[in-house]
């Protein structure tokens, strides 16, 4: 990705000049990384659509002229060309993925058929958020492994099928897209400020017990007001978030872990077995147990792919 940087002043700040930074990018792109900090500069733009998926923590997006604050399990478009930039409030690690691609990277695989513009609308439309449900975390998260893995490995007929996989997800995302989703996630007052420390904390002790009035008690605020912020905020609920935030972990030892299910439960923070198989089953479509096994004959099946 190449990159030129240029100076802005803008009207009203002639004494405190803006850095803005263009990149140039490749036809495709894709990563996974788990940091504190932005490799990118604060301000930039880049001549490819850009795909953001949050996998854990908490971050703020400001895309012209609109802040998002986006947790877990939140998909971001931001449309080519569009000025944008990164604020980790709390300075804690995040995990995300970040796929970019041009326009030309799919018109090739469209030679004898106009490509379908509305693929695109969530890039061009001021909804630039979704949040997605325990089940579809899991189904974008299985894409972009296969995206990665393809991009990485390059086996046989990779670059057609990578493009066969981001068809698929541009098609997912167009049907799962609400236009009014967007107001959710743009910040509109300092209350959010209060909210973004919230996340902050149960993201830091999701395995403790957490219920909307602890939390209401511990940052003097009421449970009323607490409940309609937050959901306003992030596009969760509060118990939406919380197990979400829970589950991410327990997925996480499910496939990378030998605790036993029981173990999981209680590390996760969902107390006990039954409350656990409930809220994973309602919220993946699958039970733990199920869930561990097929995740591991995936792995296995890459890895001798790899």
């Amino acid at each position: 990705m190449d990159h030129v940087s240029a100076r802005i002043i803008p009207a009203g700040l002639e004494m405190t000049p803006l850095e803005i930074n263009f990149y140039k990018s490749d036809p495709f792109h894709i990563s996974r990384e788990k940091k504190n900090v932005s490799s990118m500069p604060s301000n930039h733009y880049h001549d490819a659509y850009e795909i953001l998926y949050l996998v854990s923590g908490e971050l703020y997006y400001f895309i012209e002229d609109r802040t998002f604050q986006i947790v877990s399990g939140v998909l971001l478009f931001i449309n080519a060309n569009d000025l944008h930039r990164l604020i980790n409030v709390n300075g804690t690690m995040y995990e995300r993925v970040t796929l970019l691609f041009k326009r030309e990277f799919l018109r090739d695989f469209f030679a004898d058929s106009p490509l379908p513009c509305d693929l695109f609308s969530c890039f061009h439309s001021r909804s630039n958020a979704i949040k997605l449900s325990g089940n579809d975390q899991i189904f974008v998260e299985n894409l972009f492994s296969k995206l990665i893995h393809e991009d990485t490995k390059r086996p046989p007929n990779f670059d057609y099928y990578r493009k066969i996989l981001l068809m698929e997800l541009l098609i997912f995302i167009q049907r799962k897209k609400l236009p009014d989703q967007n107001e959710h996630f743009v910040e509109t007052n300092r209350t959010h400020k209060k909210i973004s420390q919230i996340i902050h904390f149960i993201n830091g002790n999701f395995a403790e017990p957490l219920s909307l009035e602890y939390i209401s008690d511990r940052f003097s605020i009421s449970t009323s007001h607490l409940s309609r912020t937050f959901k306003d905020t992030t596009g969760f609920t509060f118990s939406e978030y919380v197990n979400n935030t829970r589950l991410k972990e327990a997925r996480s030892l499910l496939q990378d872990s030998k605790l036993t299910v029981s173990e999981i439960a209680e590390r996760a923070g969902f107390g006990n077995l039954t409350h656990f198989g409930r809220v994973f089953k309602t919220m993946t479509g699958t039970s733990p147990l199920k869930y561990r096994k097929q995740n591991r004959i995936d792995e296995d099946n890459i890895s001798t792919q790899a």
